[in-house]
C-alpha cells in the first residue's frame, strides 16, 4: 500500500505562484512513475503532469507546458508541482497520484493505482 498526502494549496490570484507537495509512505514508493492530475465539479480527472521513477523523465498537459514543473525528491518520498503563471482556469482540485507497477512516465489515469485526497487550487482574476 501507498499512502498519499498532498498539501500547498490555497487561493492565490491570476499571476502568482503555488508549490504543490505530495508526501508518500509506504512500499517502494519511489520505485514509481507519478504524476498530478486535476479535476473541477462535473468534469473527468484530467492528466497534469508525471515523472518517472528516478525523475529523469516528465511528461505535461498543452495547457500547463511552460508554466508548471513536476519533480522528486526519492530521498525524501515526496513530488512537487510548482505552479508559475496560474490562470484562472487552473483552479481545480489537484491529485497526487502513483502508478504502481510502472516507473516510466503514465499520462492516463487508468495506469495509477494510488490516489491522495486533493488540494484545492483557486486561481481568482
Amino acid at each position: 500500500q501507498v499512502h498519499l498526502v498532498e498539501s500547498g494549496g490555497g487561493l492565490v490570484q491570476a499571476g502568482d505562484s503555488l508549490r504543490l507537495s505530495c508526501a508518500a509512505s509506504g512500499r517502494t514508493s519511489s520505485s514509481y512513475a507519478m504524476g498530478w492530475f486535476r479535476q473541477t465539479p462535473g468534469k473527468e480527472r484530467e492528466f497534469v503532469a508525471t515523472i518517472s521513477y528516478t525523475g529523469g523523465t516528465t511528461a505535461y498537459a498543452d495547457s500547463v507546458k511552460g508554466r508548471f514543473t513536476i519533480s522528486r525528491d526519492n530521498a525524501k518520498n515526496t513530488i512537487y508541482l510548482q505552479m508559475n503563471s496560474l490562470k484562472p482556469e487552473d483552479t481545480a482540485l489537484y491529485y497526487c497520484a502513483a502508478a504502481g507497477g510502472y516507473r516510466t512516465i503514465q499520462r492516463i489515469t487508468q495506469a495509477y493505482n494510488y490516489w491522495g485526497q486533493g488540494t484545492q487550487v483557486t486561481v481568482s482574476s
